[in-house]
């Protein structure tokens, strides 16, 4: 397990940033391994809606470690899982929690302050810390703070307000730092000069090229929810086709094959 989490590690340590093609289930992390993603993250949507909940902090546990389970099983490369706030407000039960994903090979984790006080997020990635620490395990655990996302404070205190919490989720032992919704050039900037850690933005219309975003300091883009939405939207698409017209052809557009879905998984 540190191996895969060393190799993790070394794999925010670049001038381009790591890309993650956030998948939602075992399938579409085998795929997105299957076309070069060097590393697999979950979007907590796509999570949520492959097994029938809505976002937004409500995943039973239980269904969390089944997918964990399911992905790991498939994958080679590293994954890394977002657990949203970790389902609970307990620091010690949100630690028990991705020990158990520490256990299943889990090499990342997410997890997120949200409307939460900045000192929860905190004190939860403590625990995280200290409790791998005590059973000998390790996990790269990505802060994600939603000031720019969710509009947290007023506009000209975000990127103070991000900055802030970045230095107090580092102190607490977090591993890199996530701020969805931060677009601008300038604060990225600002935010890579003032934050001891990899910074990690999310696929946004507007957001500048992979290449651009290392040019500013960015270490890790994240796709978030969209790989996810477009292909609920396309299967949306492809089933109304064929209500409509009730034509064979509608439903293998663009389709993979059935021997090359079948090679995606034959590992022994």
């Amino acid at each position: 397990m540190t191996n895969v989490v060393a190799t993790f590690r070394e794999l925010h340590v670049n001038t381009t940033p790591l890309r993650l093609p956030n998948a939602w289930d075992a399938g579409s992390a085998r795929v997105f391994e299957s076309v070069g993603a060097t590393a697999i993250a979950t979007t907590s949507a796509g999570v949520a809606w492959a097994l029938g909940y809505q976002d937004g902090r409500i995943l039973p546990v239980d269904e969390l470690l089944g997918a964990a389970s399911r992905m790991t099983r498939v994958l080679e490369v590293p994954l890394s899982f977002d657990i949203e706030n970790g389902y609970s407000d307990d620091p010690k039960a949100v630690a028990d929690t991705v020990a158990r994903l520490i256990d299943l090979g889990v090499a990342g984790i997410n997890v997120e302050d949200g409307s939460d006080t900045p000192s929860l997020l905190a004190s939860k990635i403590d625990a995280i810390r200290t409790s791998a620490a005590r059973s000998g395990a390790d996990i790269f655990i990505n802060a994600r703070c939603d000031v720019f996302l969710a509009r947290l404070v007023e506009d000209s205190r975000l990127a103070e307000e991000s900055i802030t919490r970045g230095k107090l989720y580092a102190s607490a032992g977090a591993d890199g730092l996530f701020l969805p919704g931060l677009l601008n050039a300038g604060d990225i900037t600002t935010a890579v000069a003032s934050v001891s850690l990899p910074l990690n933005v999310m696929a946004w219309p507007g957001l500048a090229d992979a290449i651009e975003l290392g040019k500013l300091g960015v270490r890790r883009l994240s796709a978030g929810s969209g790989i996810s939405q477009a292909l609920w939207g396309k299967a949306e698409l492809l089933a109304k086709n064929f209500l409509n017209s009730g034509r064979s052809e509608a439903v293998f557009e663009g389709a993979m094959s059935y021997p090359q879905l079948q090679a995606l998984f034959n590992r022994k």
